[in-house]
């Protein structure tokens, strides 16, 4: 038994590590359009296209059916999802709502002294990006700090429920704070959101929980606002934003 045990962890390592690679690569792919909308997938023709076996495959297709990028066909197997404009409004707007509602609780409820000096940390960081001069703002770093704001926020009313009903609501690419931060284009509105950054947390400090609720709703409604130029002024940057491949119409 003792021989046989570090064959069994390396074995179970291994398969972790497979299921990893196939999970990204499946979600690079899907989010990419290299697997297109509506497409039917294969385990086998994708072991074989990614050199990897058969299991980790299914499992990563499992994991992107939860995430909302893939869907069950009726006769077995996987399709990509296909979404509407409609859809991504629809999914923007459910973060904003369920953000709006745990930071309101989170103002009626009170917040610990340690969750606000974190989040008040993120965002004096987040200051001293908003100062620097848009053609040098490191875009990785203010997504990095973008995504713990809204990591930290999503925890400060003390729900498990709410959440992980955020971090679901978060699954879509094109529904998570950073969808629309990976261009320059769109950090001309840096300013704006870092004023309600700074306004969410005041309010939650404050214990208006309407207030908090409101300021938070409106905020993810930035994205929506991006989507909407994407959509109305310039298709081109389609291609920059993570998901928007699968959107139709």
């Amino acid at each position: 038994m003792s021989i046989q045990k570090p064959a069994q962890t390396a074995s179970g390592e291994t398969g972790k590590k497979q299921h990893q690679i196939a999970l990204m690569q499946l979600r690079e792919m899907v989010l990419d359009g290299s697997l297109p909308s509506g497409g039917r997938l294969f385990e086998v023709s994708l072991a074989k296209r990614l050199g990897i076996s058969r299991t980790p495959i299914r499992e990563a297709l499992s994991r992107l059916e939860g995430e909302g990028l893939l869907e069950r066909a009726s006769s077995g197997g996987y399709l990509v999802r296909t979404f509407t404009f409609e859809d991504v409004h629809d999914a923007i707007e459910l973060r904003g709502v369920l953000e709006g509602t745990g930071a309101r609780l989170a103002a009626e409820r009170g917040v610990e002294p340690a969750g606000l000096r974190q989040i008040k940390m993120v965002v004096e960081a987040l200051d001293r990006i908003a100062r620097t001069d848009i053609e040098l703002i490191d875009i990785p770093q203010y997504q990095e700090l973008n995504s713990d704001f809204h990591q930290i926020l999503s925890g400060l009313s003390g729900s498990v429920t709410i959440r992980k009903e955020i971090e679901r609501a978060k699954l879509l690419p094109f529904a998570s704070p950073n969808a629309f931060l990976g261009d320059q284009m769109f950090l001309q509105s840096i300013a704006a959101a870092q004023a309600q950054h700074r306004a969410i947390v005041e309010a939650i400090e404050l214990r208006e929980g309407a207030r908090a609720e409101a300021l938070t709703r409106e905020h993810a409604r930035m994205a929506r606002r991006n989507l909407d130029y994407v959509m109305y002024q310039d298709r081109s940057l389609m291609q920059k934003i993570p998901g928007l491949a699968l959107v139709s119409g």
